[in-house]
């Protein structure tokens, strides 16, 4: 998903969310971010108030900031989709199996990646795919 700002961010998301309820047939990344958009419920009156766009959300938590939230689950998608790092779809799939749950995983993973991006940040540096992967292999019993 290339954007240039926080706002082309959630007005892409946005305009992926409004395409989606109209019933447009969308690309693949679009369709990716429809499914992610879809399992949460409780965003979608955010995705369609008008506001949205200028709200102030926590910049750092996850929890608190939707966009953030759906933003990792793209993200983390993404990786899936691709293999990359090397390793993380095999790992997501056993958790799958072992939960049940894929959505409850991804929450995991996310976590994972969430730290791994706070690091980056924190240091200045790229994010370290390695420790990612092995933040999500401690998952693993």
């Amino acid at each position: 998903m290339l954007v240039d700002s926080r706002d082309d961010s959630r007005r892409f998301l946005v305009e992926v969310w409004r395409r989606f309820r109209q019933g447009a047939v969308l690309e693949p990344l679009p369709a990716l971010i429809a499914d992610v958009l879809r399992a949460h419920p409780e965003y979608h009156g955010l995705l369609e108030d008008p506001g949205v766009l200028t709200r102030d959300f926590a910049p750092d938590e996850p929890g608190a900031n939707p966009f953030l939230h759906l933003g990792l689950h793209i993200a983390l998608q993404e990786q899936i989709q691709t293999n990359r790092p090397a390793g993380i779809t095999p790992a997501y799939q056993q958790l799958c199996a072992l939960l049940g749950d894929r959505h409850a995983v991804e929450h995991q993973l996310m976590s994972c990646l969430w730290h791994s991006l706070h690091e980056a940040q924190g240091t200045g540096r790229p994010p370290d795919e390695n420790a990612f992967l092995q933040r999500v292999r401690n998952l693993l019993p």
